[in-house]
């Protein structure tokens, strides 16, 4: 079984605003717009790695939070905003499991534009697992929009879902809906990428755990 995670391309470097402004004398220049991210965006984790956030959205407590996969960072991992990496860094994880393989990103505030809509992917709540034989969707960073059928959780774990979308390296994190209900996240394909199995954590054993969890995440409603 394979991961998803994408590593960056060697050279890549993130460049700070400060030295792309010039410096011409009186000359005005307005701050840089802040990057819209939502389910289905790519996001670059510590220079090293890309993955595709899952959704976005705020928690009980008014927190701008977003999901991933676990394994795309660990606690303090800094996230960029694949659209614009000069921006800089808009958010860390605060938390990463690698049993569910989930991950929490809390956003600093005014450093992204939250959204719910990714090109024509949209995210408006969260649902139950699909079952088969429902059409799933996902949108990654890597291979964009695909769709296939829901397997079910083939091993009766509670947790997961197994679906035949096409997936690849940098889809971690991707959403999966039917229609425009959120019901999970891509994790991992079986064999070969886009014609193996993906398999996923459903959205309701994430909430679940992040709800009795009590801490950043408990009651996230996506924006």
């Amino acid at each position: 079984m394979f991961k998803l995670i994408k590593a960056t391309n060697a050279g890549f470097a993130v460049v700070s605003v400060a030295a792309l402004v010039g410096t011409g004398s009186g000359a005005a220049t307005a701050a840089p717009a802040a990057p819209a991210v939502g389910g289905g965006s790519g996001i670059i984790v510590d220079n090293r790695a890309q993955c595709t956030v899952t959704t976005v959205g705020h928690d009980v407590a008014g927190r701008l939070v977003g999901l991933t996969a676990g394994h795309c960072g660990e606690l303090g991992s800094q996230v960029i905003a694949e659209a614009n990496p000069n921006y800089g860094v808009v958010g860390r994880f605060v938390y990463s499991d690698h049993e569910l393989d989930y991950g929490i990103i809390q956003f600093d505030q005014g450093r992204i534009a939250p959204v719910n809509r990714v090109g024509t992917f949209t995210i408006t709540e969260i649902g139950a697992p699909a079952q088969f034989p429902t059409v799933v969707c996902k949108k990654g960073r890597t291979t964009g929009n695909t769709c296939g059928v829901a397997w079910g959780d083939i091993f009766r774990t509670n947790n997961e879902t197994w679906t035949q979308m096409c997936v690849l390296e940098g889809d971690s994190g991707a959403p999966v809906v039917v229609g425009t209900t959120l019901v999970g996240m891509v994790n991992a394909y079986l064999a070969v990428g886009c014609f193996g199995p993906e398999v996923g954590t459903t959205m309701s054993a994430i909430m679940n755990d992040i709800n009795a969890r009590g801490d950043v995440g408990a009651g996230f409603l996506p924006v």
